[in-house]
């Protein structure tokens, strides 16, 4: 249940930052559940594989360069998912650091400690 829990709060924030961030375009709160779980795959499968392939660049940028992983992984994802659209590389970054915040902060109040 805490997965589902999850999974619905990062689509609520990836449908709703786009009204505030024009460069992030998705067709509707569907494609955002279907971005929440690409995303969630993802970050099991391929972030951890960036983590260690960029371990020596996060070193050297003091952990900033996975900021860079992170909206790499936003990127990749938009290619999987129609009915999503990312208009460069910044946008996902910024996309990707108020996802991060906003669902940390959600995820705190809403999912369940057990």
């Amino acid at each position: 249940m805490n997965l589902i829990i999850r999974l619905l709060i990062t689509a609520v924030v990836a449908y709703t930052i786009p009204y505030v961030l024009p460069g992030i375009h998705f067709d509707g709160f569907s494609t955002a559940v279907v971005f929440a779980i690409v995303l969630a795959i993802l970050n099991l499968i391929v972030k951890p594989v960036l983590s260690i392939l960029g371990l020596p660049l996060t070193i050297i940028t003091f952990g900033l360069f996975a900021l860079v992983i992170n909206a790499v992984i936003i990127l990749l994802a938009e290619k999987f998912v129609s009915g999503m659209h990312v208009d460069g590389f910044w946008w996902a970054f910024i996309f990707s650091i108020a996802l991060s915040l906003i669902t940390s902060l959600l995820n705190g109040i809403f999912a369940s400690k057990d």
